[in-house]
């Protein structure tokens, strides 16, 4: 798959990653690119006031686009899932303060893919439901325009915006241009 960025967050520039590199996890995360027209499928969350990318992480044993099927199916109750194909790697350091750990490399693998059109039931973990995550189709200029406003303007903004806001401009430049 295409490598197509990596983002060092600025609590862990690349030199704090190469001194840490011992209590930094590695996590896989398959991201969802759903659309129709110039709308595109994201998840919005009232916590941090942003539109992101379904998916998430991978399991352990799982193969990345199990992970993608699985969490695309969970956080939007999107049903036959099918032509999935790569779009690419975005790959970012950031601080992840769990389990003894201080930093994360996340290795976002985005593909596309088509669904049918009727949405079913979610599944949202805990975590997801606390910080108001719903499924949403937007025209993909109101969502950049939004996480631009968030990023700008929000003292409540999540680490993952600049990585969606990034993608999402991407996206519009390679698969509606």
């Amino acid at each position: 798959m295409r490598h197509l960025t990596t983002r060092y967050h600025s609590d862990t520039p690349a030199d704090f990653v190469a001194a840490n590199h011992q209590t930094m996890l590695t996590r896989l995360a398959a991201r969802a690119i759903v659309m129709r027209n110039n709308q595109i499928l994201m998840l919005y969350t009232q916590r941090y006031h942003d539109y992101s990318l379904p998916g998430g992480g991978v399991d352990v044993g799982e193969e990345i686009e199990q992970g993608l099927i699985r969490e695309l199916q969970e956080e939007t109750g999107a049903q036959q899932i099918r032509n999935i194909n790569p779009f690419g790697l975005y790959e970012e350091y950031r601080p992840w303060q769990r389990d003894g750990y201080t930093s994360v490399n996340m290795l976002s693998y985005c593909f596309t893919c088509d669904i049918d059109s009727q949405l079913g039931e979610t599944q949202f973990e805990a975590h997801e439901i606390n910080n108001g995550m719903i499924p949403v189709w937007i025209d993909i200029d109101e969502a950049i325009g939004h996480n631009l406003d968030t990023i700008a303007n929000s003292s409540k903004k999540g680490l993952s915006i600049e990585r969606e806001t990034f993608l999402l401009k991407l996206i519009k430049q390679e698969l509606l241009s």
